[in-house]
């Protein structure tokens, strides 16, 4: 994009390690200048150890640069007076005002939602919690493993009745599936605002992002069911909705919700056009009743060929199938190649890969800009906020700037 669809507006973000900070890194894709706010000694992210991507990298922090790209870091002490006096003008300053702190500490430092939308009517104000802003547990902390996974009901639900102990989620799951709701939210909250001219209060919480994601099995509870992670093919009502292992041990995932439709057609692909007529699989109904024997014939079918023949031979065919990809897969897949869902950032001599936001506007996803160091931009901000190299110099003879 030429011009950001939020371009010219200021977020100011105090949060720390992921699912705000991810947030406003997508509002400073599409061109808000976001200029975040860390403690002296840094977000506690920026030293935290994860899959080789993090401190434990041997290069670029790739997990600070994914959920810090294209904004501003000014370092300040909010514990001094000074420090919460540029803070207070950065304020005067801002659009949005994105946190991730807990209650307790937004009031103690006046930074609540009533206090700061009293003085700033205009002001967009979203939070991002674990459990929600009401209720007894609004001052828990809370992680996406902890708020979203397992309060949830994700890790619940998704593990395989045959397994002793609940299988465990992947890196921030719920941290950046929140802040696509949370950048969503503050979106909806800057187009209210132009047509009303007053600001909202904006919240998402981990808790909410799990029900949201799991709304099927929800429903399901609400009337009265129980919702589990299925024991297999045989106990899914159509045999033409899973996964079948490959000749050499991959799988492919068949997704033929209109089995009727498909059957024949399928059944003619593979060469087993005796099975279309088979009064066992004649309809979805027959393949319900008959289900362990259809399941067995796919399975048997399935392990004929190998996962690269499997691909080829079901390109053939107009019916909604996948390959079970590894992740690493994807970095080469055709279709994420054809539409920018990777994308470059260059940083000096460097240049790293990192997932685009899955918003694209005209076709294009936004340029990649990398993730500022712990405090770049204190003086340059300060500067723009009318303070002297003389206030500067006294700031950091008071500790409120390093």
């Amino acid at each position: 994009m030429d011009e950001g669809a939020f371009e010219g507006l200021r977020v100011v973000e105090l949060a720390q390690w992921v699912f705000v900070p991810v947030a406003g890194a997508l509002l400073a894709d599409w061109g808000a200048d976001v200029i975040r706010i860390e403690r002296i000694e840094g977000d506690p992210y920026r030293g935290l150890a994860t899959q080789g991507i993090g401190t434990d990298s041997g290069g670029v922090n790739l997990s600070m640069a994914l959920a810090n790209r294209g904004k501003r870091s000014v370092a300040l002490d909010l514990r001094r007076e000074e420090g919460r006096a540029v803070l207070d003008r950065l304020l005067e300053t801002a659009d949005v005002f994105l946190t991730n702190f807990r209650p307790g500490a937004l009031t103690r430092l006046g930074l609540d939602a009533e206090t700061l939308t009293e003085r700033f009517p205009r002001l967009v104000y979203a939070r991002g919690n674990g459990y929600g802003s009401r209720g007894p547990d609004a001052d828990l902390p809370g992680y996406d493993s902890s708020a979203f996974w397992a309060r949830g009901g994700m890790a619940h639900v998704l593990t395989p009745p045959d397994r002793e102990d609940p299988i465990g989620q992947r890196g921030a799951m719920g941290d950046r599936n929140g802040a696509m709701a949370l950048a969503f939210g503050i979106s909806a909250a800057l187009l209210r605002r132009e047509r009303i001219g007053k600001g909202s209060v904006v919240d998402v919480s981990l808790l909410a992002t799990a029900m949201w994601t799991l709304s099927s099995d929800l429903l399901s509870a609400l009337q009265g069911q129980r919702p589990r992670a299925a024991a297999g093919k045989e106990a899914s009502p159509n045999p033409l909705v899973g996964t079948y292992k490959t000749k050499d041990g991959r799988h492919i995932q068949l997704v033929f919700l209109q089995g009727d439709r498909y059957w024949a057609e399928f059944c003619r692909l593979v060469g087993r056009e005796e099975l279309i007529d088979d009064p066992r699989f004649a309809d979805l109904a027959a393949r319900r009743e008959n289900r362990k024997a259809c399941v067995a014939e796919l399975e048997a079918e399935f392990g004929r060929r190998t996962f690269a023949e499997w691909k080829d031979l079901l390109a053939g065919i107009d019916a909604p199938w996948a390959p079970v990809q590894a992740v690493e897969e994807l970095l080469d897949d055709p279709q994420v190649l054809a539409n920018g869902y990777l994308g470059q950032v260059a940083d000096g001599e460097v240049t790293y890969s990192l997932p685009t936001v899955p918003v694209q506007f005209d076709e294009r996803p936004p340029d990649l800009r990398r993730a500022p160091e712990h405090g770049e931009h204190t003086e340059t901000v300060l500067l723009e906020l009318g303070r002297t190299w003389e206030d500067i110099a006294a700031l950091k003879d008071a500790g409120a700037i390093p």
